[in-house]
């Protein structure tokens, strides 16, 4: 599993008081927690600074960066904003994301145009938000063909088919979890992500969901999500899960897992 830590994001009030007070120190203790842990990437947002974010997004990649080696996954629709952050960004970045929405797609594929990039490929048009695996998957056609023409590699490509309230309809789940299949089976060579906590709006006991549901996903081929690392149930059900669905040779990582007493809460 490729893991993006979730944590240093704006909309959290402690980290939007402490990207506003540019408190270093807190906002790398954050970070170092999260690499610990086992994040692959760590997600910058400065979302909510209207007509500040670049400067922002920017001082957050230093700050984070300074503390872990560690590549950063940009967290963004705005690609000035993304070209700021990516001016200061040590080595491979990723970017969060490009979407079939015309706008946001033409202002970023000249970004991630024939660069070394990794892409989260929202499935999302101007058409709103998909309902069925056949939706998602039209999206997903578009988006990685339009992303290959412009030399982006399919191994850089994460596609992200859009996690709905299950509260709302009780067919989001199973959409989502039928969709990731069917790209991962049809598209050979790219990768699924998401963020997982949007199943579980509205509803109680939403962490259980949550652990469920990406079991549930990464048995149908998921292989990247966005969550909170410190969840150390969460950690340990990723292990085991892709333990279980034959990602893990002679169990070997599971073991080592154990050993290190990751099992332990």
């Amino acid at each position: 599993m490729i893991i993006v830590g979730e944590l240093i994001n704006a909309s959290r009030k402690a980290i939007g008081e402490a990207i506003k007070a540019q408190d270093l120190g807190y906002i790398q203790k954050v970070a170092k927690e999260e690499f610990e842990a086992g994040s692959n990437y760590i997600d910058v947002n400065a979302g909510i600074f209207v007509g500040k974010e670049p400067e922002y997004l920017s001082w957050l990649v230093k700050t984070v960066q300074e503390a872990v080696d560690c590549p950063c996954c940009i967290d963004s629709p705005d690609p000035k904003a993304i070209e700021a952050a990516l001016s200061v960004h040590k080595g491979v970045a990723m970017i969060n994301s490009i979407s079939l929405e015309k706008e946001r797609y033409d202002e970023l594929i000249p970004i991630v145009a024939g660069t070394d990039l990794k892409v989260v490929a929202l499935c999302m048009s101007d058409e709103g938000m998909p309902e069925t695996m056949n939706d998602r998957l039209r999206i997903a056609d578009k988006l990685i063909n339009g992303l290959v023409q412009n030399n982006v590699p399919l191994d850089n490509i994460y596609v992200d088919p859009l996690v709905q309230p299950i509260s709302t309809n009780s067919t989001y789940a199973i959409e989502f979890i039928n969709s990731v299949d069917a790209i991962m089976t049809r598209f050979k060579g790219v990768h699924t992500m998401c963020g997982l906590s949007n199943i579980s709006y509205g509803l109680p006991e939403r962490k259980f969901m949550n652990h469920v549901f990406a079991i549930m996903a990464i048995g149908k081929g998921l292989d990247g999500l966005i969550i909170n690392p410190l969840d150390k149930m969460m950690m340990a059900s990723l292990i085991t899960a892709e333990t279980l669905a034959g990602r893990d040779d002679f169990c070997v990582k599971y073991l080592k897992a154990y050993r290190s007493k990751q099992f332990e809460f």
